[in-house]
């Protein structure tokens, strides 16, 4: 096992939704309590959301819609996640703050990455939200960005449906093999689709471990942000 001392887990959207529109309490009482025990283990812990469950801007764009408008609909869809999971985690005592890129001083402070570090230093953990605060830019490459200054050991991909990285999409095609390990190197090569390119592009310049594993089974998050080695670990090699 590997100990990390301070980690940004992403989480997409769809997740919180449970496959539908809108947040699942269920599901996101279960991402929080899997968080909990990572920060009771003494790990620091940032989380960044995506907003699938209730807008996605490309997708939007293509029924029509202005794309910069679409994805700021997106941004506040995500600020409706990390909320919720902000919620679920003080019902069960773990300090919590929200930090958005567009200002809303109702809701959540605004993202100040020394002050973000100082609260995971005090054990809070610390939800990104509002993406970017820029359209185009998607929540894959938010995370690592997030990561990088906040001075985070890792960055974890969680997915549904898929437990790593493989040579092909395993849905599609049943010869493709899973990776533990594999650098950035070797996945830029083999053309490997691992998380959005700006976002790989920067985990790789910067050395940034990233780690892509499976939700299920039940336990994973815990597990792999407490240093289990499951999923994939890309990394310089």
């Amino acid at each position: 096992m590997t100990q990390y001392q301070r980690v940004l887990l992403k989480l997409s959207g769809e997740v919180f939704g449970g496959g539908h529109v809108g947040v699942d309490p269920d599901v996101v009482s279960k991402i929080a309590h899997d968080v909990a025990e990572v920060v009771h283990s003494g790990v620091q812990v940032a989380v960044v959301t995506g907003g699938g469950n209730f807008f996605r801007g490309a997708e939007l764009q293509q029924r029509g819609m202005d794309r910069v408008r679409a994805d700021y609909m997106g941004m506040l869809g995500i600020v409706m996640n990390c909320l919720a999971l902000q919620d679920f985690l003080e019902k069960l005592g773990i300090e919590t703050r929200v930090q958005t890129a567009i200002t809303m001083g109702q809701v959540a402070e605004p993202y100040v990455p020394r002050r973000a570090i100082r609260h995971m230093e005090k054990g809070r953990v610390v939800i990104f939200g509002a993406g970017m605060g820029m359209p185009f830019f998607s929540t894959d490459t938010v995370a690592v960005q997030r990561a990088l200054e906040s001075r985070c050991d890792a960055v974890f991909f969680a997915k549904s449906g898929v437990d790593g990285v493989y040579s092909a999409d395993p849905r599609k095609d049943p010869s493709a093999t899973k990776y533990d390990h594999i650098t950035f190197d070797e996945a830029i090569s083999k053309g490997l689709a691992v998380v959005d390119q700006t976002a790989f592009t920067l985990c790789a310049e910067n050395e940034l471990p990233m780690v892509v594993f499976g939700m299920e089974p039940e336990g994973n998050i815990p597990r792999v942000l407490k240093g289990e080695r499951i999923g994939t670990l890309v990394d310089a090699g």
